[in-house]
Order: structure tokens, then C-alpha cells, then sequence
């Protein structure tokens, strides 16, 4: 629980930070009628994205129509992020902005509320409908922010990309939509192929065990249970009784392997194997996963359709599924 100089320190900070977002916010830049998002300016329409996945679905859709600038990097908690003063100031630079919405960037709210007003600012998770979004238990108002993980609703998400960039260079329009089309074409693809290896799981076993309840829409899509030690947000905490119910689990269904992820503390996922071995079940860490975060640049897992790829492998591999050298052949990582 936070000390009484920390509340009292709290309070008097928020305004400056406020103050200083203004400034930045209302200064009148010398160059800014050049880079205005309404300007005619040829060449690449300027893209900011929030998360490394919003970025590369821009690119899988804008092609060489769009330069992406992606602000949260690799291994990076987007739940956790704080922007910074030069964070903005590339927010103000783009000429259109995407970002995830529901809650995802939660500490980013008020920025990308402040810098969207001169410019589209789009929540692409927040265009699916809500009765297509999954509602955990207990958060009311707030849809899980995974939509990523599920191929054929993350090539739903692109629709939003598609339009956004169409109203900024309508002559590119069918080109946005035609690779929108190649992106739904390998969703499909990875989908189809996802749900083949995950079927391949004995039954038994085919639980997916993380840190944090980023995997709900995986689930979904490839039919595996998927149960974690704290919320969609990495800002909770896990509570004893939860972690000793998910022991007992592991224990009772001899589950072999648990998961971290990369972009999250593996603490809790260790808590878990020594409760399990203390009752005299062996588990092991099955693999990283990618949840909030791509891989390094310039590596399979470093494209949206690659971490996909690699984190169904993992899973399949980790809980004694069958991959075949087949499966892995079905699709590639996109460009």
C-alpha cells in the first residue's frame, strides 16, 4: 500500500506532467504545416503505431504506401508502458496513428487522446463488435485486449487499417484492399494449420498453463483450454488460492510443461512448478511464449504471422503434440 508522502508526492506531480503534455501538445511547431496529417505531402503516409503486432499489420496493408514508426519494442509490456516526452513527439509527427484500445495501452490513454486530435487516431481491437470480443469474469467493461492472438480476428482488425489509410490516399485504396485480402488469405492458413497442431495434443494434456490471461483467443482458436495465473493485465496480482487451485490442477491432470512469456516476470510460473513438485508432480518449463510482445527484429518471431508460428509450436511441442515437418511448411512469416 502506497505510503501517505507518496500520495501526497502523487498529487502534486499529476499536474505538472499535465502541464507539460499541454505545452507540448499546443506549442506551435515551424514546420508543423509541412508534416500536418491533412497536408498533401508525397510519399509515404507517416505511421505511428503502438505495439509491435498493430505495426506489422500496417505494413502487411500499407505495403510501400506507409512508413510505420512502432514506440513500444520487443519484450516490452504494453500493459506497463509509460510514453515519454520523445514518444510524443513522434505521436504529433505521424499523419495517422493505430493503437490496440481496449485497455491494452492503459497508461497511454490521455496521449493518444491529446495527440488524436489533429490527426485519425484508431483502435483497431475496438472496431470488432462487442459480441464477438471475449468478456473474462469479473471485469465488467473491459473485453480481453488479446485479439492478436487469434489469426482470423486480428485479419478482421486490418479492415480499420484499410480504411484509415484509404481516407489519406484514396488512389492506393485497392491496393490496401488487395493486400488485406493476401493478410486474410494466411490467417486462414495459420489458423487451419494451429488447429491441426494443437489437435494433435493428447486430451488429457491440452492445457495451456501462462503466467498472465493473455491466451483466451488462442484458445478459442485452436481449441485448448487455457488457464492463468493472474488477469488479462499484468498490473494485477495473483492471489494464493488461485495459484494453489491451478497446483492442484496440474497435479491432477499430470499436465507436463507450463509457459512463460517473453515480456513478462517468470516468477510466478516458478512459484507454480515448485508447488507442483512438492506434491510430487514434475513439471517443466515448456517454452517462452510471445502474449504482448514480437520477437527481435529480423527474425521469424519478430512478424505477428512468426511469433503465431512459433508460439503454437511451442505449445504443441511442449505438451507432447505431434509436429510434423509438414505443418511447418504450410505458411511463412510475412514480410
Amino acid at each position: 500500500m502506497p505510503q501517505p508522502w507518496q500520495a501526497i508526492r502523487a498529487f502534486l506531480l499529476a499536474p505538472l506532467l499535465l502541464c507539460g503534455l499541454l505545452v507540448i501538445g499546443c506549442t506551435k511547431d515551424p514546420d508543423q504545416d509541412a508534416r500536418s496529417p491533412t497536408s498533401e505531402n508525397e510519399g509515404p503516409i507517416r505511421v505511428v503505431t503502438t505495439t509491435g503486432m498493430i505495426g506489422d499489420l500496417v505494413r502487411a496493408v500499407g505495403g510501400e504506401a506507409v512508413t510505420v514508426d512502432n514506440l513500444i519494442g520487443e519484450g516490452v509490456d504494453p500493459h506497463l508502458y509509460k510514453p515519454t516526452r520523445d514518444d510524443i513527439t513522434r505521436l504529433l509527427n505521424a499523419q495517422i496513428i493505430f493503437f490496440n484500445g481496449l485497455h491494452l495501452e492503459g497508461r497511454m490513454g490521455d496521449v493518444l487522446k491529446r495527440t488524436g486530435r489533429d490527426r485519425p487516431t484508431i483502435a483497431v481491437a475496438e472496431t470488432i463488435p462487442s459480441t464477438d470480443l471475449l468478456h473474462p469474469d469479473g471485469m465488467t467493461g473491459y473485453p480481453d485486449p488479446h485479439l492478436w492472438l487469434s489469426p482470423l480476428l486480428w485479419a478482421r482488425c486490418g479492415t480499420a487499417v484499410v480504411s484509415g489509410l484509404t481516407k489519406l490516399n484514396p488512389e492506393e485504396g485497392p491496393t490496401f484492399e488487395s493486400n488485406h485480402e493476401k493478410l486474410i488469405d494466411e490467417c486462414d492458413r495459420l489458423e487451419k494449420m494451429g488447429r491441426s497442431a494443437i489437435a494433435s495434443i493428447p486430451a488429457k494434456s491440452r492445457v495451456l498453463i501462462t503466467s498472465h490471461d493473455a491466451f483466451s483467443y488462442f484458445g478459442r482458436a485452436f481449441d485448448i483450454e487455457v488457464m492463468a495465473i493472474q488477469g488479462i493485465s499484468t498490473e494485477s496480482e495473483a492471489g494464493l488460492a488461485d495459484l494453489e487451485a491451478l497446483v492442484d490442477l496440474v497435479v491432477r491432470r499430470r499436465i507436463p510443461a507450463v509457459f512463460v512469456e517473453s515480456s513478462v516476470p517468470r516468477r510466478s510460473i516458478e512459484a507454480l512448478i515448485e508447488g507442483a513438485a512438492a506434491q510430487g508432480h514434475e513439471v517443466i518449463i515448456g517454452g517462452e511464449l510471445f502474449s504482448d510482445s514480437m520477437g527481435p527484429k529480423n527474425t521469424p518471431e519478430g512478424t505477428w504471422s512468426g511469433m503465431l508460428t512459433h508460439d503454437i509450436e511451442t505449445v504443441t511441442r511442449g505438451l507432447g503434440g505431434d509436429l510434423r515437418p509438414e505443418r511447418k511448411t504450410e505458411i511463412e512469416p510475412s514480410k
